[in-house]
């Protein structure tokens, strides 16, 4: 996470829990947790340290069939990572401003990981909606 901590370096990120969901899971946790009955790409909650001196945690809920219906799927799944990370830092998209500022940073990340070849394969031949 050492995109993530740069954007928020007074927490110190020590662990990172990643759900891959389908529109019916993550439908039911944005209904839950934001009164959003449909389905959403991504959901991130962020963990008070427990003691208060221990490192922060973080958990993203990604919607895989939803990104897999894109043309590039692996792009997708990786920006839907990339977004939830984003937001564990404080960030908002709240408005056109800040999610056009959000994404120009998620684009970048997303771009040098593409150069690096991790992109490649993230959802995988086997995956089955």
């Amino acid at each position: 996470m050492p995109r993530v901590q740069a954007l928020d370096p007074v927490r110190t990120w020590g662990e990172l829990s990643i759900a891959l969901l389908d529109d019916e899971a993550i439908a039911e946790l944005n209904a839950t947790y934001f009164g959003r009955s449909e389905p959403t790409d991504v959901i991130s909650f962020g963990l008070d340290p427990v003691p208060p001196d221990a490192h922060h945690a973080g958990e993203v809920l990604v919607n895989v069939p939803l990104a897999h219906s894109h043309p590039n799927p692996d792009r997708e799944l990786a920006w839907y990572l990339a977004h939830g990370c984003h937001h564990l830092t404080g960030a908002s998209d709240n408005t056109p401003e800040q999610r056009a500022a959000m994404h120009a940073i998620e684009h970048a990340w997303l771009d040098e990981a593409n150069r690096a070849g991790h992109l490649e394969g993230l959802i995988g031949i086997g995956y089955h909606s």
